[in-house]
C-alpha cells in the first residue's frame, strides 16, 4: 500500500456534487492498492496512520497523533499512486490493483481505521470520479509505502 498523507484544517471529497466524505482537522489520506498487499499491510499502515506524530502539542512541536487530537481521517482510494513512469510518457498503472481485489483491501483498512482510531473515517467512493477539497496544514505531507518501511 502506498499513501500520501496531508495534514488539514479541513479536507472533504465530492462525487457527482454530492459530498460523500468530510472531516475538519485531521488527516486526508489518499490510498493505493497493489496485488502484494494484504491482512498484515492494513494492520500496519493502520497502525502508523493513527499514531503519526504529526500534530504541534502546546510548544508548537510535531508531537501528537491524529487521535491524541480527537481529529479525523479522510481515506481516499487513489490508484494513481502507483504509476509506471519510466518509460514514455503516459503513466501505466499495471502495479495498481484492479477492483476485485483493490475493493475489499479498501473496505478492510476502512474498518481498521476506524477501529484503531475510535469513530467513523470519512471517505470518497471507490473508483468514482471525485473532487477533493482540501485546507492544507503547514503543509504536512508524508509518503508512506509498506513495502519499505523506513
Amino acid at each position: 500500500m502506498r499513501t500520501v498523507i496531508q495534514r488539514v484544517i479541513r479536507a472533504s471529497v465530492t462525487v457527482d456534487e454530492q459530498t460523500t466524505g468530510s472531516i475538519q482537522t485531521g488527516l486526508l489520506v489518499l490510498l493505493g492498492i497493489e496485488d502484494a498487499d494484504n491482512a498484515e499491510d492494513i494492520t500496519w499502515l493502520s497502525n502508523k496512520l493513527v499514531n503519526l506524530r504529526v500534530f504541534g502539542d502546546a510548544e508548537g512541536v510535531m508531537n501528537l497523533s491524529v487521535k491524541d487530537v480527537d481529529g479525523g481521517i479522510l481515506l481516499v482510494s487513489q490508484f494513481t499512486l502507483f504509476a509506471g513512469t519510466k518509460k514514455g510518457n503516459r503513466p501505466s498503472y499495471i502495479r495498481a490493483s484492479k477492483p476485485d481485489i483493490a475493493i475489499p483491501l479498501y473496505e478492510q483498512m476502512i474498518q481498521q481505521l476506524s477501529q484503531d482510531l475510535g469513530k467513523p473515517v470519512a471517505t470518497g467512493i471507490f473508483g468514482a470520479d471525485m473532487k477533493v477539497d482540501l485546507l492544507n496544514d503547514g503543509p504536512v505531507t508524508i509518503l508512506i509505502d509498506t513495502k519499505s518501511k523506513e
